[in-house]
């Protein structure tokens, strides 16, 4: 029978043989029904062994010539190591032997109060505690509780986020326990829940790895007409022109954060600072740019279709990032401080343009013509003289609604991830004491 979480305990009471309310104490705000015992207060250390490991010398080269997975405290959550010990570095030093399934719990450094069941066998050094929880404990309900108290753990602790967690520390951590059954239906819980988060973050990684791979093979490298891969019915070499005499300009302001507003005011602006942080990328109705204080000045408007380029950038990699208007907006939107604005003629798919600008050809000729030392930066001349290639109308819609999809598809498994990692924090706190 499915187990159920139900309502009867949300509020801590339940109804006796009598028809009366017992009130209860010391129970989490949700609860599988089936379940009716009070949950019972006690050290970690009571209910669990618990010991660190440390390093072998890493003046002694050949104690790093083994199989054994050496884990450090930034490995936690992986099924591989970056170092390898072998039976005599054991041996001579105090690294101590984990098995999987043990629970890892980061002591020192920036991972501190992070924690995780093993992957793997292996070897621990001293800014990890292993913790066994004994018979009848469970390993998955006892990490949740761990994960659940991190932020309390390290605000008592490490108060500024100065010195080191402590086995002591750990072991005389207070818990509240159920019964074994139910820490292992809450464990089950959280195993499926991470499950499914490690799926979402791997189809995120894997679409994304699919889109990079495509944008290469769907534009014809530098020197060439026609690209690796093409879409079925296609044929013809490829048009190359200046990218300047197949656009027109549209006017930028340069406006500074000053002129924001939270007032509703119908007017808002593309400011570059938000084209890298991709608060401006591929700009709905729905759009999240800031409002802006009217000027009668403002009197180039930009247009569904038109794309907006930074034209600096604190990082050479950001060059020439670009947002495009997805489609006629409500409300009057400019572009803003160091952009740079087009607007593609009759021949020119804007889709295809903006992926066009995704490619390493234009992100490579953007490094080629940048300028500066701290701040990167593109002149409008520059950014015009870039050679576009471009096929038939036809066929720029099909590669422009091909990575339009692929977007698509990736920002769905995004959105699932954030919302089920949004419901596993509301679980954390409400299915424990």
């Amino acid at each position: 029978m499915k187990k159920r979480l139900g309502i009867g305990y949300i509020l801590g009471w339940r109804i006796n043989s009598e028809g009366d309310i017992d009130f209860m104490e010391n129970i989490p705000k949700i609860r599988y029904q089936e379940f009716t015992v009070q949950w019972k207060k006690q050290k970690i250390g009571s209910i669990t062994t618990s010991y660190s490991g440390g390093t072998p010398k890493s003046s002694n080269k050949n104690y790093y010539s083994g199989e054994i997975p050496f884990i450090r405290s930034g490995e936690l959550n992986s099924d591989m190591t970056a170092l390898f010990i072998n039976e005599e570095a054991l041996k001579d030093s105090s690294a101590k032997l984990v098995e999987k399934g043990d629970i890892l719990y980061a002591l020192y450094g920036a991972t501190s109060g992070e924690v995780s069941i093993s992957k793997i066998n292996g070897a621990i050094n001293q800014a990890i505690l292993a913790i066994k929880p004994h018979e009848y404990y469970s390993s998955e309900f006892i990490v949740n509780f761990l994960k659940k108290e991190k932020d309390n753990i390290l605000d008592k602790y490490l108060q500024g986020g100065q010195g080191n967690l402590s086995a002591a520390i750990i072991k005389g951590l207070e818990i509240s326990l159920p019964t074994y059954s139910e820490q292992s239906a809450i464990g089950s819980l959280f195993r499926t829940i991470d499950d499914l988060l490690a799926d979402y973050k791997e189809n995120v990684v894997n679409y994304k790895a699919f889109k990079a791979s495509m944008l290469s093979k769907m534009f014809p490298k530098s020197g060439q007409t026609v690209p690796e891969i093409r879409l079925a019915a296609f044929e013809g070499e490829w048009e190359t022109k200046s990218l300047g005499s197949a656009v027109d300009r549209v006017k930028s302001f340069s406006l500074s954060r000053d002129v924001e507003t939270t007032d509703n005011t119908g007017l808002k602006y593309v400011h570059y600072g938000d084209i890298h942080t991709g608060i401006a990328s591929k700009i709905y109705n729905d759009n999240s740019l800031p409002f802006i204080q009217h000027d009668d000045k403002y009197t180039e408007f930009l247009r569904k279709g038109d794309l907006v380029f930074a034209d600096a950038s604190e990082d050479y990699r950001g060059i020439a990032e670009v947002a495009v208007i997805k489609e006629n907006l409500d409300r009057k939107i400019i572009a803003g401080l160091h952009t740079i604005a087009i607007r593609p003629g009759e021949e020119l798919d804007s889709d295809f343009l903006y992926y066009s600008f995704k490619t390493q050809v234009f992100r490579k000729y953007g490094y080629k013509v940048g300028t500066g030392m701290k701040v990167f930066g593109i002149s409008p001349n520059n950014l015009f003289k870039y050679e576009i290639s471009f096929p038939e109308y036809r066929e720029q819609q099909a590669i422009g609604s091909f990575f339009s999809n692929l977007d698509t598809l990736v920002s769905s498994y995004q959105d699932k991830f954030s919302q089920l990692e949004t419901l596993k924090k509301k679980l954390l706190q409400d299915m424990f004491v």
